[in-house]
């Protein structure tokens, strides 16, 4: 049988999972509207098209993986500060019970 350390790694792991797919798909849709306010053309669909400047596919591979990472980072610190401050608060409530 699992132990409760075990269900909360695995809780967290799902809870992890789902932001980072949330944020992933929220970042791209930033970006690519930021890109094409900026740049006034839509975001390259295949960067290894030889339709693509090289220099527009290295900027678009930049800011999207700068701007990827940081979301991730930024996300996913906030949601497991949220987690433990759930958790803990549960914990005490289940002191407060016994």
């Amino acid at each position: 049988m699992a132990s409760e350390q075990e269900k909360q790694d695995m809780a967290w792991r799902a809870i992890g999972g789902l932001v980072g797919l949330v944020t992933a798909w929220a970042v791209k849709k930033v970006l690519g509207f930021a890109w094409e306010k900026a740049t006034g053309k839509k975001p390259p669909a295949d960067s290894d098209s030889l339709e693509v400047g090289l220099a527009e596919a290295i900027g678009y591979a930049v800011v999207m993986g700068v701007g990827m990472q940081v979301a991730q980072i930024v996300m996913t610190r906030t949601a497991r500060k949220r987690y433990d401050a759930w958790r803990a608060m549960k914990e005490a409530a289940r002191e407060i019970a016994s």
